[in-house]
């Protein structure tokens, strides 16, 4: 399974705010950092903000922060709220003429909820270590 780049920037952006240590960002430094569009950046914080991981607070002195503790978000949770789809084959458009005998759809299937199953207890806790965040605060 290969994740968007909706998806892909999700993750990012919270591996970022949580190297951040609750010091508060703004997106411009994000998009600067990645070298993602802003308003590509800001669809993506928007629904993370939604989902409660990340804390928007507004005004002159304003910026992004993480929302919740970085053990709190699954990274199986992150994949389900960015993907549009998780279906792993589209056996219906077009219309596939095999698609009543052939078994492809149901093992992709399975292995992909092996997947998802191996990263419901991951959070994103375990994506941020010491050597990230020197680099991430040295930027700053």
């Amino acid at each position: 399974m290969q994740l968007t780049k909706h998806t892909d920037f999700a993750f990012r952006i919270l591996i970022y705010l949580a190297m951040m240590q609750q010091k508060l960002t703004t997106i411009q430094k994000i998009t600067d950092s990645f070298d993602i569009s802003k308003s590509h950046a800001m669809k993506i914080v928007n629904k993370l903000v939604h989902a409660g991981w990340i804390k928007a607070v507004r005004g002159k002195n304003g910026g992004i922060l993480l929302g919740c503790e970085a053990n709190r978000i699954s990274l199986k949770e992150v994949i389900e709220l960015m993907e549009n789809t998780l279906e792993p084959v589209n056996c219906d458009h077009p219309p596939c003429l095999i698609s009543g005998p052939c078994r492809l759809r149901g093992i992709l299937g399975e292995a992909q909820q092996q997947y998802l199953n191996y990263l419901a207890p991951m959070t994103l806790a375990n994506l941020v270590d010491s050597e990230t965040s020197k680099l991430i605060n040295a930027k700053q």
